[in-house]
């Protein structure tokens, strides 16, 4: 994994080092338990330092965990009731182990009215092997923690939640707080689970690398190893070794989105920008972009159409140049026809946003036949037309959804949201850390489409430009919202704010 990621470890690399730890370390269960238990307690007292614990566990070893820092939280000095979830007699070894060392007050049986008077609740019901659907007392356990609108600190992972992918099922406790254990997870970074999990703290159980685990899939983006991997100006930089960017957007009544995109690449590091618009659109989007160069391509009633497509790839291969395909096309039958003619004949990287995304439902396997790197930039809205499913269906499984049109378009996706996934085309993840809340606002994802294009001109790999340009537009809206406000933040705030935005 690059050196620009945190992996992130699914059940699996969770269970293939504590093995390795167990089988081939000598470190045995309850020593890890320890740990782990020694690290949410420290935790626990510095977040919430006065009031009753409520400990709540459940029968696997994420119980066994509840139970040992129960102990060390009394042995501290604080009041714990401690709760049992199911049926104490199938708890795992270690966790009976534990639960036969808590000193005091016996652990009761799980009751709604006994999480009335905590100060803090601890989830420790189910851990990182959980998927799928809670049931039994365990799910009514995790709707009355819900409920009872007290703080909650997690125990590797909120409950209900997939360790693996931030799915959820049914219900699942929201954390204000996820102490997790020897290495951080996907499910803790990527929704639905990022918002149930709150402040994640990864605590060190004594397990030392090197650990023979599966190779991690998903990684959370580090911004400055990252942004250091991108072309910078030189003192022998001109304008073309900067990178030329098409921008092939626009049609009437949404020539915004063209001017925002081709503002965006200029302040996304972009040499050269050539706006290709309909020409009846030309002289509005001209008048807004003086840094800009123009090329007017045949249009229909103020819309791309087929014909216009030949002159912009005449340009390409006269100049070289990255192709950035759809703000602002529109949806009309010409300009799809447009979009799948340049997605076909354009011998260049390209990179897809918003409408020039619609020419495609039903069509990936056109973009898989393309010899040159291709970007998609779907929200989730778009993504399930791509798939041709809901949009509920994309909230609740962001991961398997953006891997499955990555490998289906043989492209590089970037799934938007406070999550920002990017996926490359052989499944590798990486997560955006978060962004600004003031990027709801029309306009922010054509200025995405511009920064990506931008840094796929000045030479950056696909999945490396993805990425960068991710981190690139959410620092920029903080910069922004610094400024002016997060209410009041509009796109052309990000694009002003952009080049800041590298340092």
């Amino acid at each position: 994994m690059s050196d620009w990621l945190i992996a992130l470890s699914d059940a699996e690399r969770s269970r293939a080092a504590d093995s390795w730890a167990i089988e081939s370390l000598g470190i045995t269960g309850m020593t890890l338990m320890e740990s782990a238990a020694s690290g949410l307690a420290d935790y626990v007292n510095r977040y919430i330092p006065e009031g009753l614990i409520v400990v709540v566990c459940g029968g696997g070893n994420n119980g066994g965990d509840g139970y040992a820092a129960a102990r060390i939280l009394r042995s501290s000095g604080r009041a714990v009731r401690v709760l049992q979830a199911g049926d104490p007699e199938q708890l795992s070894d270690d966790a009976r182990a534990q639960l036969n060392l808590l000193p005091g007050e016996v652990p009761a049986p799980f009751a709604d009215g006994l999480l009335a008077d905590g100060a803090v609740i601890v989830d420790a019901l189910l851990g990182t092997g959980f998927r799928g659907k809670p049931r039994g007392a365990v799910a009514e356990a995790i709707a009355a923690i819900a409920r009872c609108g007290h703080p909650v600190v997690a125990v590797d992972v909120p409950s209900g939640v997939d360790a693996s992918s931030g799915e959820v099922v049914s219900e699942a406790v929201s954390a204000q707080m996820t102490v997790t254990f020897n290495s951080d997870k996907p499910g803790l970074h990527i929704n639905p689970g990022r918002d149930h999990a709150g402040a994640v703290r990864v605590v060190d159980i004594g397990i030392p690398p090197g650990a023979p685990v599966p190779e991690a899939s998903v990684g959370l983006i580090i911004d400055d190893p990252l942004l250091a991997l991108l072309p910078r100006r030189g003192a022998h930089s001109n304008k073309f070794t900067s990178g030329h960017l098409y921008v092939a957007a626009g049609s009437r009544g949404l020539t915004g989105a063209a001017v925002l995109a081709s503002a965006a690449a200029m302040r996304g590091g972009a040499g050269y920008v050539t706006a290709c618009v309909p020409d009846s659109e030309q002289r509005v989007v001209a008048s807004h972009l003086p840094e800009v160069m123009q090329m007017a391509l045949d249009g229909d009633d103020g819309h791309h159409c087929r014909d216009g497509a030949k002159d912009l790839l005449s340009a390409v291969r006269e100049r070289e140049g990255v192709v950035l395909l759809g703000p602002g096309l529109g949806a009309s039958k010409g300009a799809r026809a447009f979009a799948r003619e340049v997605a076909e004949k354009v011998q260049q990287p390209l990179v897809i946003d918003a409408d020039g995304l619609g020419a495609f439902v039903g069509r990936l396997d056109e973009l898989r036949k393309r010899k040159h790197p291709t970007v998609l930039t779907p929200h989730e809205g778009e993504l399930a037309r791509l798939l041709g499913c809901s949009s509920a269906k994309v909230q609740e499984r962001r991961l398997k959804c953006v891997r499955e049109v990555a490998d289906a378009a043989g492209a590089t996706v970037i799934l938007k949201g406070v999550d920002s996934l990017i996926c490359s085309p052989d499944g590798l993840v990486a997560v955006s850390p978060g962004a600004s809340p003031g990027l709801a606002t029309a306009g922010t994802g054509d200025v995405l489409g511009g920064v990506v294009g931008a840094l796929l001109a000045r030479g950056a790999e696909p999945f490396v430009a993805a990425a960068a340009a991710v981190r690139l537009h959410a620092r920029a809206a903080d910069l922004a919202a610094e400024r002016v406000g997060i209410e009041g933040m509009i796109a052309s705030d990000v694009v002003a704010a952009l080049p800041l935005a590298w340092t």
